[in-house]
């Protein structure tokens, strides 16, 4: 194999690390590279591209086996698989109930500082704290 991108000039491309790369083929998300006469890794350009989509996925919450599931599925075309559209809307119902979750944190947060607690355990003993300690009643002494 003559042609091809180095590692370097991959990783600078796609703006990761070059151990990304190894990384990423050990995972299955990159086929393993064919190698110049000098024994260098030479990736075919359509490698850059990949890694993009790579990271993009992840920046939308996909985990890595996720994303692997993603490019399997692109590469391979199953029929009998969901689609992107199909994980993409799992994925949303999964983004959506965390934020949920996030949004009740923040609220009891707010509601915490705006009541003053400066101490976890006393503010735990207090019957107005408003951080809902789980199996703890407020007759119990937490230290």
């Amino acid at each position: 194999m003559s042609e091809g991108l180095r590692s370097g000039e991959v990783a600078e491309a796609a703006g990761v690390n070059p151990q990304t790369l190894r990384y990423y083929e050990r995972r299955g998300l990159l086929e393993e590279p064919g190698r110049s006469l000098g024994g260098h890794r030479l990736y075919p350009p359509g490698t850059v591209a990949t890694l993009r989509i790579i990271k993009t996925a992840q920046g939308l919450g996909f985990t890595l086996d996720e994303v692997a599931d993603l490019l399997d599925l692109g590469r391979r075309r199953h029929a009998h698989a969901p689609g992107l559209k199909a994980r993409a809307e799992l994925k949303l119902a999964e983004v959506e109930s965390r934020i949920s979750d996030l949004e009740t944190i923040a609220a009891t947060l707010r509601t915490a500082i705006a009541s003053g607690c400066e101490d976890l355990a006393a503010c735990a003993a207090d019957p107005r704290c408003p951080i809902p300690f789980t199996g703890l009643t407020h007759s119990e002494d937490p230290t």
